[in-house]
């Protein structure tokens, strides 16, 4: 099943390549006819040359603009009509250590605080749980590794015939 798609895929690509390489063809075989008649390029002679240059560097004549009898505008000073000044929208001369109460609660619970019990105070010895032993479910076995594993059964004389393959294993001469 596997080697039916494999050569699907192939066919499919060979059919695509063929498709591909006719359509560039036909693209090469038809030249696409233009609008403009064909002119051969006439080598150009140093007068006619030197014609064209000249030409480009002439100016040509600029419109003249129509010029508006000037008028004469008034001026006008728009400040004096203004009733007030602006008002900034923040208040500069603002001090917050008078306006903010936070300084106030600040300095009330200093003071407070030395008339309050300590920790060490509050907590007694009889109020604490303990238990020992509640996290040893959690706690991993430690397993041996594969090499203390291996290292204890060779040592056995019993199992001789296993040291000898794991040396012929390790100790290769080839």
């Amino acid at each position: 099943m596997g080697e039916l798609k494999i050569i699907f895929w192939i066919i499919l690509g060979i059919i695509y390549l063929v498709s591909r390489a006719r359509k560039k063809q036909e693209s090469e075989n038809r030249k696409v006819p233009t609008d403009e008649p064909y002119t051969e390029n006439k080598p150009v002679t140093f007068e006619e040359l030197l014609r064209e240059i000249q030409q480009a560097k002439t100016p040509k004549p600029q419109p003249q603009p129509v010029f508006e009898p000037e008028q004469e505008y008034k001026t006008v000073d728009y400040d004096d009509d203004l009733k007030e000044e602006e008002k900034p929208l923040e208040n500069t001369n603002y001090d917050y250590r008078k306006n903010d109460t936070i300084y106030e609660t600040y300095e009330k619970a200093r003071q407070e605080a030395f008339l309050r019990p300590s920790l060490e105070e509050t907590v007694k010895l009889e109020n604490t749980v303990v238990r020992f032993g509640q996290f040893k479910g959690y706690e991993q076995e430690a397993k041996p590794s594969l090499a203390s594993v291996y290292a204890k059964e060779l040592r056995e004389p019993a199992n001789f015939r296993k040291a000898f393959i794991m040396n012929e294993i390790l100790n290769r001469r080839f």
